[in-house]
């Protein structure tokens, strides 16, 4: 049975993973998180820092550090990651190389590499692959971005990302370039609600409804039965119709821009100018009411 130590952080109401054999110190991380504070663009690293601090407390092997998908409302951490554990291999998605076509265009990169050279893997839909006594198996559930990708780790445990939230709050939105709320929910119903109900589901986010205390972990059972967005009853129609006009009611993610022309690059930052800065490259248009 695998162990998992979760890290949750609040400003982003984001979860980072590590996934582990405690008796062989296999390990993996999933979704790590560099912090970053928008009015002074300045990033520090603390939730990466005890992500870290765990691995090295507990003597254990890092194989791989797994992106469900390039986020948007936070930046990744894999590269300060990277630097703790170099042989470790930053992964996700191959349909990475989509999202990276877009904003590219986006952020007008005339020079950026839209191939998926920047991650050490590119992974496909039912790849299995091995982290020592770890077994993990990639599903692509795409919906949220075309690139999503779900982990089942060892049969036992799935990790779904922005695709299913807990099932006392829904699912993620698919209001993003290349998003579809139809493909989401063929994700969910396909590829996560075809799993065994024991299986147990760990989510990318937790907004913590009606003020309640942090949760991340569910059933793909309980999904099923109680997820009020998606569960085993509600048709492909229903669905659609309801997720599409909720997507149309929120705003933008907070770090929406910074993150994205960060994370398609794999969690880099911008390379140092001539005067010793960083920076960031922000699109500005007129708002139309």
């Amino acid at each position: 049975m695998v162990t998992i130590k979760t890290f949750f952080d609040k400003d982003t109401a984001t979860l980072t993973y590590v996934v582990y054999d405690d008796v062989t110190k296999d390990a993996v991380m999933i979704d790590p998180v560099l912090n970053y504070d928008p009015a002074a663009s300045k990033y520090f690293t603390e939730s990466v820092d005890n992500a870290v601090s765990f691995l090295k407390t507990n003597e254990l092997n890092l194989y791989y550090v797994f992106e469900t998908h390039a986020h948007a409302d936070h930046l990744s951490g894999a590269q300060f990651v990277k630097a703790e554990y170099p042989e470790a291999k930053i992964s996700i998605g191959a349909k990475i190389k989509d999202v990276q076509k877009t904003f590219k265009h986006v952020f007008n990169f005339k020079e950026f590499n839209e191939n998926g050279v920047q991650f050490d893997v590119l992974l496909k839909d039912s790849e299995v692959l091995t982290a020592g006594s770890l077994s993990i198996k990639v599903l692509n559930t795409p919906g949220h971005t075309p690139a999503c990708v779900s982990y089942l780790i060892n049969d036992e445990v799935v990790f779904t990302g922005d695709v299913l939230f807990m099932h006392d709050y829904g699912t993620g939105r698919c209001d993003f370039p290349g998003g579809s709320s139809e493909q989401m929910y063929d994700s969910v119903t396909e590829r996560l609600y075809t799993l065994p109900d024991q299986t147990r589901v760990f989510v990318g986010h937790d907004y913590l409804p009606g003020g309640r205390e942090v949760q991340y972990e569910s059933t793909i059972g309980q999904q099923k039965r109680l997820n009020p967005q998606l569960n085993g009853t509600i048709s492909k129609e229903s669905f659609v119709k309801n997720r599409d006009g909720r997507d149309r009611a929120l705003k933008a993610p907070r770090l929406l821009l910074q993150s994205l022309q960060v994370n398609i690059d794999a969690g880099i930052l911008p390379d140092e100018e001539d005067n010793g800065s960083q920076y960031l490259k922000m699109p500005i248009g007129r708002r139309r009411d």
